[in-house]
């Protein structure tokens, strides 16, 4: 895919994908949340008995890098569905958050 992708556009494709399936009546915020958590441990497995180092060369291995890529791509799936649902601006909350945290965590 060559065009320009954005939040924007990636949730309503999310959506429409959603709706040619009739999985709105599914997509409520617990159910979302329960599939983020599901996908973000689906993650975490993958990483589970590596060590820092193989950690950090995880995405040398193709089928590896293939199984991240696919894990990283559900989890931000069912997170762009959610703020969706709750209508959340993902990025102007990640933006507000760092603000705080810039605040909270000062560089010294």
């Amino acid at each position: 895919m060559t065009e320009h992708l954005d939040v924007a556009k990636l949730q309503r494709r999310l959506a429409e994908f959603a709706a040619a399936r009739n999985w709105q009546p599914y997509h409520t915020p617990k159910n979302l949340v329960a599939a983020l958590s599901v996908e973000a441990s689906e993650l975490v497995e993958i990483f589970q008995w590596l060590t820092p180092e193989e950690s950090a060369r995880v995405m040398a291995d193709p089928q590896t890098a293939h199984r991240v890529t696919d894990e990283v791509a559900d989890v931000l799936a069912y997170l762009l569905q959610l703020c969706e649902v709750l209508g959340i601006d993902p990025l102007a909350a990640l933006d507000a958050k760092i603000d705080r945290n810039e605040h909270r965590f000062p560089a010294p």
